[in-house]
């Protein structure tokens, strides 16, 4: 067994990750690529690296970097998840408003589906798989159950289970359909009320870690270096700015992510 099929085994859900991401790689191939391009990296670092800093110990970092590297971009297929997630939270409302005009109007599902497809890129795609799979024979039913459980959005897993019982049951599939919008709607309205209830400590936060103390800190340590009579090499400030702008980034990316998947 190769190391990298041992690292896929011990992530037993990353298939269904893969799945959920439309990403086509197996498993074992996801792992060996994501060691690649982190060594890759690492390589491109040192690089750069030694031609700031001429020092051979550098080398014995080579191997933490490639550690936190590997592990950061592992989670990639995450990020991917997250994304299309955000994507179908902004569009989910609009896109189920407008099966359910649709379906009001009369229009058969199938059309409906397809109609949507066209209209809707990142929800669109979900219902054009659907469409993909009855076209190839596959029952709407069993297409509906597939994506369902590949899916990686609980809001259009609701969408798609309303429709799915309601063709079980024979009940009205628009009438479902507008009681769960209604429920994805006010589950919107109160994350967008605790975003906003978490946006001014982080602010606050943000303005202490990330501008006061990095700027009156790199202001001490030069006037302390003056007093006595050390003086900062180029390198050393280098990484300090460094230091700053990567605490900076977290900082947006964290504000960014805790964003409600919706239009504000």
């Amino acid at each position: 067994m190769s190391f990298f099929k041992m690292i896929a085994r011990s992530m037993p859900d990353l298939k269904l990750k893969l799945i959920q991401a439309r990403m086509e790689d197996e498993p074992e191939y996801y792992v060996k690529k994501t060691a690649n391009t982190a060594m890759f990296a690492v390589l491109a670092l040192m690089f750069v690296l030694f031609g700031f800093i001429k020092d051979i110990r550098l080398i014995l970092a080579a191997p933490i970097i490639f550690l936190f590297a590997y592990i950061y971009l592992l989670r990639f297929v995450d990020v991917k998840i997250q994304k299309t997630n955000k994507g179908i939270g902004q569009e989910i409302i609009f896109a189920g408003r407008f099966l359910i005009i649709e379906l009001e109007s009369g229009v058969p599902i199938y059309n409906a589906f397809v109609n949507l497809s066209r209209n809707y890129e990142i929800v669109g795609a979900f219902f054009a798989e659907i469409v993909e799979k009855v076209n190839l024979g596959t029952t709407m039913e069993d297409a509906l159950n597939e994506t369902i459980n590949t899916t990686p959005s609980p809001e259009l897993r609701k969408i798609l289970w309303q429709i799915l019982n309601s063709m079980k049951t024979g009940a009205n599939v628009a009438q479902s359909l507008n009681a769960a919008i209604d429920q994805i709607v006010r589950q919107q309205q109160i994350d967008v009320k605790e975003y906003g209830r978490k946006l001014n400590p982080m602010a606050m936060f943000y303005m202490m870690i990330a501008v006061i103390v990095p700027s009156l800190g790199t202001t001490m340590l030069i006037v302390l270096s003056t007093f006595i009579g050390f003086s900062l090499p180029l390198p050393i400030l280098l990484v300090f700015a460094g230091g700053i702008g990567f605490v900076q980034f977290m900082f947006f990316a964290v504000i960014k992510s805790s964003r409600p998947p919706m239009e504000l």
